[in-house]
Parts: structure tokens; sequence; C-alpha cells
């Protein structure tokens, strides 16, 4: 089903230069943010304790704060709503003392007087395997990035598999400052929405690239620019319709999912507006910086056709005899 209809292309590589300009401004403020307030690891990946507590009313916080600073077990301990006002997580760094005892006996005993309490979760992350989950986590990013190039390059040719990497570079870039600027912890579940993200961007611009090849494979226009406005118009509608929904449902996820899916919700939700803007303004006219000639390109596949002819008639002479 079609919902929007264009009679003329929309001249979307005549913006481009305002929207490049517009990415490498986002994409070194992103670089900044990182570099002055950094990321704010989780255990996950910098080791550390987390005790979850819920109350029968809401949760007393400062009481919480008086109680457990007279145990030096929560030196630095860090209290913060969960969700709702009756239940808390208090976060702490794992130490060698820590490890060796119950740590939600521990609590329990140290916030006896603040009300009716249950200790709901307790989790603990020691330093090293912390630092080898996010080792791990960024091997697997890297191979992902690797393999997303081998692929294009296979599928299209090299300077569209430049061209999506450095949409999808683009795309981590921003959400990785978005993600520091506004402090998310940096656990497991943002390094998969990471991972999700590069599926979800990489697919919007594969799209846009077949309709750009499929264009240049029909089109007697030799204009690459021309081609890549009315491919893009083609797709516009399914990209919005399919942006869009995405949106929503992470949104969703976003406003009623909950603190434990709040890091994840936010790091998919600027994911997807970054990753749909750079599908049209950063690797499509990357192509055109890139300098992928039209004229070259038809070359190669005539080319192509002549060599796979022979070859069939090659092999319809070796099957008659006639060699």
């Amino acid at each position: 089903m079609e919902f929007f209809k264009y009679k003329q292309p929309i001249d979307f590589m005549g913006k481009s230069k305002i929207a490049m300009a517009v990415s490498i401004i986002l994409i070194l403020a992103s670089y900044a943010i990182l570099a002055t307030k950094g990321l704010n690891y989780g255990i996950d990946f910098a080791g550390g304790t987390i005790v979850q507590v819920k109350y029968d009313t809401k949760a007393p916080i400062k009481a919480m704060r008086e109680k457990l600073q007279a145990d030096k077990l929560f030196d630095g301990a860090s209290i913060s709503e969960f969700g709702s006002p009756d239940e808390v997580v208090i976060r702490m760094k794992t130490s060698s003392a820590s490890v060796a005892k119950d740590i939600g006996d521990v609590a329990r005993a140290a916030l006896q007087g603040t009300g009716n309490f249950t200790i709901r979760r307790v989790d603990i992350v020691g330093p090293k395997v912390g630092s080898e989950l996010k080792e791990k986590g960024l091997m697997a990013l890297f191979l992902s990035i690797a393999a997303i190039l081998v692929y294009v390059a296979f599928r299209f040719e090299w300077r569209f598999a430049v061209a999506s990497i450095a949409a999808l570079v683009h795309d981590v870039s921003i959400a990785m400052g978005a993600v520091a600027l506004f402090q998310i912890d940096v656990n497991l579940d943002v390094l998969a929405a990471i991972l999700t993200l590069l599926g979800y961007s990489l697919n919007d611009t594969i799209i846009v690239f077949d309709r750009i090849r499929e264009g240049i494979t029909k089109s007697k226009k030799a204009n690459l620019t021309e081609i890549i406005n009315e491919s893009i118009t083609r797709t516009l509608a399914r990209t919005t319709l399919t942006s869009l929904t995405t949106f929503f449902v992470v949104f969703t996820l976003f406003m009623f999912g909950g603190e434990i899916i709040h890091a994840f919700a936010f790091t998919l939700l600027v994911g997807i507006i970054v990753g749909t803007y750079s599908s049209v303004f950063v690797a499509s006219p990357l192509l055109i910086l890139f300098g992928f000639d039209v004229k070259n390109y038809h070359a190669k596949l005539a080319e192509k056709a002549k060599r796979e002819a022979e070859k069939n008639r090659m092999r319809e002479q070796f099957e008659s005899g006639v060699m």
C-alpha cells in the first residue's frame, strides 16, 4: 500500500551539504562529550554490586542513606528509584570484603528501622569479569562492522560498502554521545541496543542502496545525483512508515517498560532517528563524494553480460557436440 505519492523527485542531494555539516557537528560534539564526561559504565563492565529493595510504601531514600553510611561496606553507594517510588536500587563498587559476605543479609541488617521491605535482587560482578565482558562486547561490535563491510562489498561495490560503514559509524557515534550526555549506565543492554542499531541502520541503508542500484541499472541517465534523488523518493514511503512504527514501539518501551529496559530503549530511540537520517543524508551523498561513475558501472555490466553470453554459447556448443 502506497500512502505517499510524489510526481517529481525530491532534491535530497541538494540539501546534502547542509545535512553533512550537521552530521559532522553532531559527531564532533559526541566525541567531545565522550572525552569530557566519558561513559558511565555499569556493573556489567566496571564491576560492582546492585541490591534491589522494595518497600510497602514510598521508599525513605534519605533514611536509607543515613543507615548505609554507618557501614563502610556501603561507602560511595548510590540509591535511586527503580521504576516506582516504593522500589529502589543500591549501587556500589565491589570489594574483596563484599564478595565474601552475603550482601543481601548485610543490606537487610543495615536498613533495619527504615520500614517494611524485602530484598528483591542482589547482583555482583567482579572487576575481572566486567573487564572481560567489556572486551568481548567491543570485539562483537568490531566483528559485526567487519562482517557488514564484507557483505556489502560483495553484494554491491566497494564504494557502497565504505559509505554504509561510514553511516554506521555516524549512527553509533551520535548514539554513544547521547548515552554519555545523559549518563546512562552502559551495561550489556546498551551493547545489545548498539548491535540492534547496526542491524536496523544497515537494513535501511541496504534498501536505499538496492533502489539506487536498480535506478543506475535501468535508467539511461548518467547523472548520479538525479538517480539518487529518484531512488530515495521512491523508498520514502517505506522508510517513513517503517521508521515511525519502530519508533512508536520503542518509545512505548521507553515510557512504560520500566527502569530495567530504560537504557536499551533510550539508545534505540536515538539510533532509529539518526539511522533513518543517515541512510538518506550520509550514506547516499558519500557515493557521489567517492566518485561513483554511472558510465563505468554500465560498462562493467555490459562486459559482465558479454562474458556470461559467451559462457552460455560455449556451453551450448559443448552440449551439442560442435566443439
